[in-house]
């Protein structure tokens, strides 16, 4: 992020989506958001954005990828390959299923939002995923809540694995070394973590919160610790 006029802190969207008209409505409801929102460039295809950004960079602080290309089927490899290089990924999409939105957070979406949800969802949820904090748009809600089992969110193997070594150590950085993957994918999985139990009312805004959440749905025990 970085500071815009004024002292606000700017947060740097690029959109990668293949209609024109997505571009022009996104940078008008963006404008004059407060804190600043800047879109810092449009792609119409992921392979032309990895190309320039292979992996997270401070230049970009979150993505909006629509996820499917020339009435093509969801692309969700591409969506995996932008997670695993450590971005932070906004689906933003006209699919509404819900096995497209568990999917794509379970390939490591931060949040999804649909097209057909109000402007105010993908503001919120941009400045959301820019601050590591959840954020639960109304579908990707209604997704979680039906796929929840007593009110038990469905963790990814790898959020699973995150949540471990986090509680075993002080720093992220620590988890990313151990895990071999990037501190700010580590945040993702937190994130990601938090946004679902949110979704099915056990929030865990805080770590000693999430660690009480785990030990009570079993991810881990005392004696891991």
């Amino acid at each position: 992020m970085s500071t815009a006029r004024g002292g606000q802190t700017e947060i740097a969207v690029v959109v990668i989506d293949a209609q024109d008209v997505v571009h022009v409505g996104l940078a008008t409801w963006l404008t004059g958001s407060v804190p600043p929102i800047k879109i810092a460039a449009n792609y119409a295809d992921p392979a032309d954005f990895m190309s320039t950004y292979p992996a997270a960079t401070p230049l970009v602080d979150v993505v909006l990828f629509a996820l499917q290309y020339d009435g093509q089927r969801p692309n969700f490899p591409a969506l995996r390959q932008l997670c695993q290089a450590g971005h932070r990924v906004i689906v933003y999409s006209y699919l509404i299923a819900e096995e497209v939105i568990l999917t794509c957070l379970d390939a490591g979406a931060v949040t999804y939002v649909s097209k057909f949800e109000r402007g105010t969802h993908v503001r919120e949820a941009i400045y959301a995923a820019a601050t590591d904090t959840p954020y639960v748009a109304p579908r990707m809600a209604k997704a979680l809540l039906n796929d929840r089992r007593v009110g038990r969110p469905r963790l990814s193997q790898r959020e699973r694995e995150v949540l471990v070594e986090w509680f075993k150590t002080e720093s992220k950085e620590r988890v990313a070394q151990r895990l071999f993957i990037e501190p700010s994918t580590v945040r993702t999985h937190l994130q990601r973590a938090r946004s679902k139990y949110a979704a099915v009312g056990r929030s865990a805004p805080t770590k000693s919160a999430l660690l009480a959440r785990a030990l009570e749905d079993g991810i881990l025990t005392v004696k891991d610790l």
